[in-house]
């Protein structure tokens, strides 16, 4: 159910029951033809990270930008610095996603959920592949770029201990919400 809540959000399933909006986009009446409009406003960080492999760490952020809109390469290049640079990785932007981690391809999906500056940003299980040092330094990654832009961040996961971090807590238990903290 967490998943389909997040899938939900950036439109990939559709809203059939109830009401809901995000980023003033209503989600009950969302047409296909404005789910690349509601993308451009959302940053999404995926359990498998969903790089793409036949591009560098560079090619993969650039191929965000170019799809919200950016065009001159020297801005292009100095974003991608900058937003690599935020996750410890601006030393990778050559590198192939396959030559990287774990724990580097999760902060290279950060960085990339963040390139266009989202007003909200969602991450289904973001460290769920993780051993538990990789984790714990993936969100506080997350954790601290999110703060530091003012960006909403809805943090999808099983781990107790990780979102014991953040600043408020939605508990969901067999499709109902049972504890908000």
């Amino acid at each position: 159910g967490k998943s389909s809540l997040l899938k939900t959000l950036y439109g990939d399933l559709k809203l059939n029951n109830g009401a809901g909006s995000i980023v003033d986009m209503n989600l009950k009446t969302l047409k296909e033809k404005d789910i690349p409009f509601l993308r451009r406003k959302l940053g999404v960080v995926f359990q498998d990270f969903k790089l793409l492999n036949e591009l560098t760490v560079n090619g993969n952020l650039e191929v965000v930008l170019k799809a919200t809109g950016w065009k001159d390469k020297g801005l292009m290049s100095a974003k991608i610095e900058a937003v690599l640079t935020k996750v410890n990785m601006h030393t990778t932007g050559h590198k192939f996603p396959y030559e990287l981690s774990g724990g580097e391809q999760q902060r290279v999906a950060i960085a990339r959920s963040v390139a266009n500056a989202p007003r909200v940003l969602l991450a289904d299980e973001p460290t769920g592949n993780l051993d538990p040092d990789t984790a714990k330094d993936v969100f506080h990654h997350l954790s601290t770029i999110t703060r530091a832009t003012g960006t909403a961040a809805l943090v999808v996961t099983h781990n107790q201990q990780l979102a014991l971090n953040m600043d408020s807590i939605l508990t969901i238990s067999d499709g109902k919400i049972i504890s908000i903290g």
